[in-house]
């Protein structure tokens, strides 16, 4: 199927639909490099004039990504809910948007995106954000819910909850325990307290897990653990009787990315069920945590689509949300500005992919948190990361990464810090998941209006965590 549009004079023809997806995206680094972005402003506009009269039809009858040799496509496909697509079937990608629009400013917003999540497929997700502008994207996101359970419960309204990264460049229980007492000092940790560990020796992982399980354990944290190393490492070690809460793994939108992380779909299914099978949880029972990110296909050489043309890295990313919705879990982020500047070259890039994640996510029912984020050799600051942070926090963002000084010194990337998750609750009225909040007021670290003291660290009912 071939695409035309006329703008200003000119004719722009496209070759199929992964063209014109690619050319209607905005611009990004990722997508020149792949080869498949517009030429100019003038065939991107064009490009998303000719995508917006392309029924919402289309993406089911025409695979970007050939069913035959993507799982993922497959899967995508086993998933579709027909009679939930039903009440949007006759839609065009621009009248979509605008039925996205209108929903989102009525009072029953939540209950009728909720209804239609299973009849979307992430192309559909993907084609739509690429006609919104900034402020579509966090409307629309704003008014989607997606709630999991735990020890906590995350993604309530008028909650911002945080992942506390407490890494270490030598996994040192001293310098992790530390920066775990900073963060939860700090109000942080109530998502998940998740070590990216330096090594994936199976050791280090068992030793780190007891660890932070005995932390919790000790002051009674409602919140849960995450050592983020291979799914095949932590299904051993759940064999191996480990305190392990949360499954984790990194994942893509093309089959062949997802091997590039030694993952394929029937490993999560075991991982899925092994993590369920402990009944850790105390408010609910999702175990899985994923992250995915911008670019990551293309890194991999797993990029191509129909016809061996590239795929824009949009697309699939939101390709990704189909394989994690697949699993019902508890958390799912997106490393947004993580792969560098390949990819998302500057601060621009980085929010609005954080945007077009957020929303491609939370509209295909995935409870998505973002790691605001960048490398020290992209075209980005704090600055750029504060205002993303911002944006995703009027979004309605489920949960962020808070990093020690938003420098961690283990990935060597920058993120965000406790302190800019406590910015963001106290500029925007938002607070931290129900359990934990409670027990931040047990041990005294809620002031009377909800905020955190600052206190030390005897004070706090945390004496010794550091020895």
């Amino acid at each position: 199927m071939r695409f035309s549009q006329h703008l200003q004079g000119h004719t722009y023809e496209f070759a199929g639909l992964v063209d014109l997806m690619a050319r209607a995206t905005p611009h990004r680094s990722g997508d020149v490099l792949a080869g498949c972005a517009a030429r100019s402003d003038s065939e991107r506009a064009a490009a998303r004039w000719a995508l917006a009269d392309v029924p919402l039809t289309t993406f089911l009858d025409e695979q970007l990504v050939p069913a035959e040799t993507d799982d993922v496509t497959r899967l995508i496909l086993e998933q579709h809910d027909a009679a939930a697509f039903a009440p949007l079937r006759h839609l065009s990608v621009g009248s979509f948007r605008e039925w996205l629009l209108t929903t989102a400013a009525e009072p029953d917003a939540e209950t009728r995106l909720r209804a239609v999540a299973r009849g979307l497929t992430p192309e559909m997700v993907a084609a739509v954000s690429k006609l919104m502008r900034n402020q579509d994207l966090i409307a629309v996101a704003a008014a989607t819910r997606v709630v999991t359970a735990f020890r906590t419960t995350i993604g309530l309204p008028g909650r911002l909850s945080t992942r506390l990264q407490p890494n270490h460049p030598t996994d040192d229980a001293e310098g992790v325990a530390a920066a775990i007492l900073d963060g939860l000092l700090l109000g942080s940790g109530d998502a998940v307290i998740g070590i990216n560990p330096s090594s994936d020796n199976p050791r280090t992982v068992a030793r780190l897990l007891h660890l932070v399980d005995e932390v919790r354990q000790r002051y009674e944290i409602p919140t849960q653990s995450c050592v983020l190393t291979h799914v095949t490492t932590t299904v051993g070690l759940i064999e191996q009787g480990l305190p392990v809460d949360l499954v984790f793994q990194s994942i893509a939108g093309t089959q062949g990315a997802n091997a590039g992380f030694g993952v394929e779909l029937a490993m999560l299914d075991e991982a899925n069920e092994a993590g369920r099978s402990l009944g850790r949880g105390s408010v609910g029972g999702q175990v899985m945590y994923f992250e995915s990110g911008q670019g990551s296909a293309l890194s991999a050489g797993a990029h191509l689509g129909k016809d061996d043309r590239p795929v824009d890295q949009q697309t699939l990313e939101a390709r990704a949300y189909a394989v994690a919705r697949e699993y019902d879990p508890f958390l799912v982020n997106t490393v947004v500005g993580f792969i560098g500047p390949e990819y998302l070259y500057d601060g621009k890039q980085i929010a609005r992919a954080g945007l077009e994640d957020h929303f491609c996510g939370k509209l295909l029912g995935v409870p998505m948190g973002v790691d605001v984020c960048y490398t020290n050799h992209a075209e980005a600051d704090q600055d750029d990361m504060d205002s993303l942070l911002t944006l995703l926090g009027v979004a309605g963002c489920s949960f962020v990464i808070a990093v020690p000084g938003a420098d961690d010194v283990m990935l060597g990337y920058q993120s965000t810090s406790f302190h800019d998750a406590l910015y963001a609750r106290q500029v925007l009225g938002l607070r931290p998941a129900p359990e934990f909040e409670a027990w931040l007021g047990r041990i005294g670290l809620l002031d009377a209006s909800g905020g955190i003291r600052a206190v030390d660290a005897a004070a706090s009912g945390l004496r010794g965590l550091v020895s």
